[in-house]
């Protein structure tokens, strides 16, 4: 692990983002929660919010963090029919948040796959991408032509 201790404490900001494509039925179903498996947008923000909180556990060799803030939010598209999901997480800490974030994306995006998977098993997860981190040594990133951050932790 890499030596933080000399860094100081500092509030830091990490947004990602992604996309699971699906078929239009399935992204009807979910709007109308006739997923059989329950409310599909609940369970992958649980879902994200929980593995952004376990990075530490999941991915060798990073620090864990006392999260002050998180949260998952979606956003349903119909071309390409599918749903961007984006996390933000923040802390005050020695070390960033964008492992968190980022993981909270994609354990979004499994969960999605996996509340639907009996109704459409050509889903496709991907695109998942640091858009912004705020804080520490290095400073704020945006990647450039992403739209802002929309989801508030």
């Amino acid at each position: 692990m890499v030596d933080i201790g000399a860094k100081g404490q500092t509030a830091r900001e990490a947004v990602a983002r992604g996309f699971v494509t699906l078929r239009p039925e399935t992204l009807r179903l979910i709007r109308d929660q006739a997923i059989p498996k329950g409310d599909v947008y609940a369970a992958a923000r649980l879902a994200g919010i929980l593995a952004a909180k376990r990075v530490h556990e999941l991915v060798p060799l990073c620090h864990p963090l006392l999260i002050t803030a998180a949260e998952v939010g979606f956003r349903p598209t119909r071309r390409p029919p599918g749903i961007e999901i984006e996390s933000r997480v923040k802390i005050t800490g020695r070390t960033g948040a964008e492992m968190e974030a980022l993981a909270a994306v994609s354990v979004a995006a499994l969960t999605i796959y996996d509340m639907c998977k009996a109704v459409d098993k050509g889903m496709v997860i991907g695109d998942v991408r640091l858009v912004f981190k705020a804080g520490g040594r290095s400073g704020t990133y945006r990647r450039p032509r992403e739209a802002p951050p929309t989801v508030r932790a």
